[in-house]
């Protein structure tokens, strides 16, 4: 199997156990004298299920992704470099909306805002940071689909 088919199992799984977790809420509790739509021990089996196949994948993901070679390091060093240049984009971005100024003055006397931040600089960092992001995804993505997966 290759690591981009396990991603995908692991997002289903992850799935899984969330439509378990609703189902289990919705039916361990009853009105006196009625039956649960399903029965919650069966629903609790299969949540204990998924959860240990979801346990399988992701340590079989992470060690794979350990010890993938990806320039320079490995592929886990260029997830986590993809996760935090996705944080700090997320962030610029963040603060060129909180600093973009829009003036609703009626009169001379109230209250006038104004920038304390080089916006169309923060703009180009956030640019930079979106095409450095997509570049390495995109390295990434096609790695995900020729590693073979390292099994338990």
């Amino acid at each position: 199997m290759k690591l981009a088919e396990a991603l995908i199992l692991r997002a289903d799984c992850q799935k899984k156990i969330a439509q378990l977790r609703q189902r289990l809420s919705r039916c361990v509790k009853v009105q006196e004298g009625e039956q649960p739509p399903e029965d919650p021990q069966v629903l609790l089996g299969e949540l204990s299920g998924a959860i240990a196949q979801l346990t399988n994948l992701i340590q079989q993901i992470n060690r794979t992704n350990s010890n993938t070679a990806f320039e320079p390091g490995s592929l886990s060093d260029a997830l986590a470099r993809r996760d935090t240049l996705g944080i700090q984009r997320s962030a610029l971005q963040q603060l060129i909306e909180s600093a973009t100024v829009t003036q609703n003055r009626y009169s001379l006397s109230e209250v006038r805002f104004v920038s304390t931040v080089d916006i169309a600089d923060l703009q180009r960092q956030v640019d930079s940071l979106s095409q450095e992001y997509r570049l390495l995804d995109t390295q990434i993505q096609s790695l995900n689909w020729q590693i073979d997966l390292l099994e338990t």
